[in-house]
């Protein structure tokens, strides 16, 4: 069943059903079109042909000796030649003259017209339906002389021959374009099926894929639509691939921090003994991991809730006191030389919190780098239409292929004096404040000459800048 709704239900087979459609209706209005223009040419050519007939009978009179009218018309049947199915009958003075016919398949039948047309004095054109031809005639009167009598000229072709020809055409024609309607559906059904294969690696290599392996991508080639899909899905997977990969670092990484703390509570509970100094230790020492634990999962927390559309409350904030704010907060930390570098000047729109959780952060990872003593800044500045607020310490730096990783989650800088016990998302919080106000956050650290990590956010808020 399920073969039988891909066969006749897929996208090659409606493809061609659409083809096949558009052929046929195409051919039917062809055949319709050729027979009614062949037959208009048909009727053409014939009235042509007994127009033809009756100028020679004209000419013939006009350079006749002036004879008697059965002489004109034996003179006439003595010189011209008939074309096939036609027929010539001449009347003198009402009566039945002579008829006379082009030789292919005899005389027409003309039933009970004849007499009529002895006594016509006006040029007459039309058709008769006999029981087995119809016959087109062209009737003209020949103009009295002196005493001779009146007399009519007619002459008249067999329509049906020529229908019949026009018909044996049509079906010729339609047999043709049968052949073609079935050829050209053959080769649409292979063209469709090449045009396809793309679509049928795209969705093999979709049932392929699973979350331990990303590793199919779809051949491409050419520059169509369906090869623009292709590129459009493997640059998909790719960022799956990269996504799951991060997944499986983050959740490698949060195990092994929750770990050691987990491994460290569970240790001394074990061998907590009865001894009241030592269950005091033992409750300081469990109450310090379960702390550090709890801001872990905090920060966990905070950068899920970054993706979310509520994770800020946008309000007026005046950049320069933000700055003085941030100094005085900051000196709380540890015992450095804090310094206010720069105070920008602007009123922009943002989480006030929210930014001082991100310079706190920066303030706090600048403590971890230095001294007591160094001198750390903190300052903030407006250029055009964005603001931008950081910290610059005195420390040894971040080394050149820790500054592409230095804000990613769980990362830390290889051989730091780092003092701190932390899980490695205080950057990567950063980070994700910025980029939540639709802003960046850069570093900036020469060699030697410690480092400058900014936040950069849009003055008009985040809701312009996305």
């Amino acid at each position: 069943m399920g073969l039988r709704r891909r066969i006749f239900g897929g996208a090659r087979t409606r493809i061609l059903a659409a083809f096949v459609v558009l052929m046929a209706f195409s051919t039917v209005v062809s055949v319709v079109a050729i027979y009614e223009v062949l037959v208009v040419r048909a009727d053409d050519r014939l009235d042509e042909s007994l127009q033809q007939e009756v100028e020679e009978f004209r000419q013939l009179a006009s350079v006749s000796d002036g004879g008697s009218l059965a002489a004109l018309f034996r003179l006439y049947e003595a010189r011209n030649v008939l074309a096939p199915d036609e027929t010539v009958v001449m009347f003198v003075d009402g009566r039945l003259f002579k008829t006379i016919s082009g030789g292919r398949g005899g005389r027409l039948s003309l039933g009970g017209e004849t007499a009529r047309w002895g006594t016509l004095r006006d040029p007459e054109r039309g058709e008769v339906e006999t029981p087995t031809e119809t016959v087109r005639y062209l009737a003209v009167p020949v103009p009295q002389t002196g005493t001779e009598p009146r007399g009519v000229f007619v002459v008249a072709a067999d329509l049906s021959a020529e229908r019949d020809d026009v018909m044996e055409a049509m079906r010729l024609a339609t047999l043709v374009l049968l052949s073609v309607l079935l050829i050209a559906s053959a080769l649409a059904w292979v063209v469709a099926g090449r045009l396809l294969a793309p679509l049928r690696a795209l969705d093999d290599t979709a049932r392929s894929i699973s979350e331990t392996d990303l590793t199919r991508r779809i051949p491409v080639s050419g520059n169509d639509e369906i090869a623009e899909l292709s590129r459009t899905f493997n640059a998909m997977v790719d960022r799956l691939e990269g996504a799951f990969a991060s997944q499986r670092a983050f959740v490698s990484d949060a195990s092994h921090e929750l770990r050691t703390p987990i491994t460290i509570v569970r240790g001394h509970l074990e061998l907590l003994g009865d001894d009241p100094d030592e269950r005091r230790e033992t409750i300081a020492l469990v109450t310090d991991e379960l702390d550090r634990m709890s801001r872990f999962v905090d920060d966990l927390l905070l950068l899920a809730k970054a993706e979310r559309s509520d994770f800020l409350r946008v309000g007026e904030v005046e950049l320069g006191a933000l700055t003085d704010e941030l100094l005085d907060k900051a000196a709380g930390l540890g015992r450095r030389a804090w310094a206010l570098e720069a105070r920008g000047e602007a009123v922009l729109q943002a989480d006030r919190q929210r930014l001082t959780q991100a310079v706190m952060g920066l303030a706090q990872n600048a403590v971890q780098h230095t001294q007591d003593g160094d001198v750390i800044w903190i300052g903030s500045s407006v250029d055009g239409d964005e603001a931008a607020l950081w910290v610059r310490d005195s420390g040894p730096g971040v080394s050149e292929e820790d500054q592409a990783r230095v804000f990613e989650r769980f990362a830390r800088a290889a051989g730091s004096r780092r003092r701190s016990e932390g899980a490695g998302l205080g950057l990567a919080i950063v980070r994700a404040i910025a980029e939540a106000h639709g802003g960046r956050a850069t570093l900036s650290s020469p060699a030697g000459a410690g480092a400058t990590f900014t936040v950069v956010v849009p003055l008009a808020g985040p809701e312009v800048s996305r």
